[in-house]
């Protein structure tokens, strides 16, 4: 693969994997443009999620911090009276949004034949997609009352909002990060708390997707173009791009709506749902 190329699929997969625009349909289209496919599509998967992953966490070190030493208390904590801290309380909500989404990916895995899965990953999927949870979102956003933070969040909360990642597990162009931000602004919680959750949440998942690329990768037939160092020039330019992204987006929603996100992801499924049948004529 070409330095461009490369650089191309880095910058879109750091750039949309934590804007609520979706990052699994901007990096399928590239793909399938750039023909990537078996193992080089397995390779650059996993080296631009290791990427993304290590940008949420520098991001949000202390977040992840407080999570990590409240999981390791937690054990220790049923044995006493004292209600949780908040490093416990942390680590609790970001554990209980997690097992739906695991139990659905696997199902999928699992279950749903290969054809079916072919037939989600279309444009007409994408493109659809991104135009009806893009409305979604601009309806959740614009509903008001958005003044809870993550010490207000409840167990019942944490999982319906973690439960959606299962629909953008399934259906490219929803956007992980977008229905996340959805469910949390529709319960009531503020534009930054609701993107700070999303992306602490999706950190795990995001190493799972990783890990499992690199099995999926190493099950592989050796017969690609890519190659490991292909993957680390991947896992770089993913890193920056994706904590500029992250940077970016949580100083934005100090000052602004999600509107910008969703008149970008409507007009991304009109030109996806137009230029196809267009396409078929030519």
């Amino acid at each position: 693969m070409s330095l461009l190329q490369l650089l191309i699929i880095s910058i879109i997969q750091g750039i949309t994997e934590w804007l609520p625009i979706s990052s699994s349909g901007h990096v399928l289209l590239a793909a399938d443009y750039f023909d990537l496919e078996g193992r080089d599509e397995y390779l650059i998967n996993a080296m631009a999620h290791v990427g993304t992953l290590g940008a949420v966490l520098l991001y949000f070190w202390r977040d992840v911090s407080r999570a990590v030493a409240g999981g390791l208390s937690l054990p220790a904590q049923a044995f006493r009276q004292a209600p949780l801290s908040q490093n416990q309380h942390l680590a609790l909500m970001i554990l209980a949004s997690l097992p739906i989404t695991i139990i659905a990916i696997l199902a999928y895995e699992a279950l749903l034949p290969e054809a079916a899965k072919g037939g989600l990953r279309s444009v007409w999927v994408v493109g659809s997609t991104s135009i009806v949870f893009g409305l979604a979102l601009w309806w959740a956003d614009s509903k008001g009352g958005h003044s809870r933070t993550q010490s207000d969040m409840t167990f019942g909360h944490a999982i319906l909002i973690g439960a959606t990642q299962a629909i953008a597990a399934l259906l490219p162009g929803t956007s992980r990060s977008g229905i996340t931000m959805t469910a949390a602004r529709a319960l009531g919680y503020s534009r930054t708390e609701s993107a700070r959750f999303s992306m602490l949440i999706g950190a795990p998942l995001l190493a799972a997707v990783g890990l499992y690329a690199f099995l999926q990768l190493s099950g592989s037939e050796d017969t690609g173009i890519a190659t490991l160092t292909d993957g680390l020039i991947v896992a770089a330019f993913s890193f920056v791009s994706g904590f500029a992204s992250i940077w970016g987006l949580m100083a934005l929603l100090k000052r602004m709506s999600f509107l910008p996100f969703v008149i970008y992801r409507v007009i991304l499924g009109l030109i996806l749902l137009l230029y196809t049948p267009l396409l078929a004529l030519i």
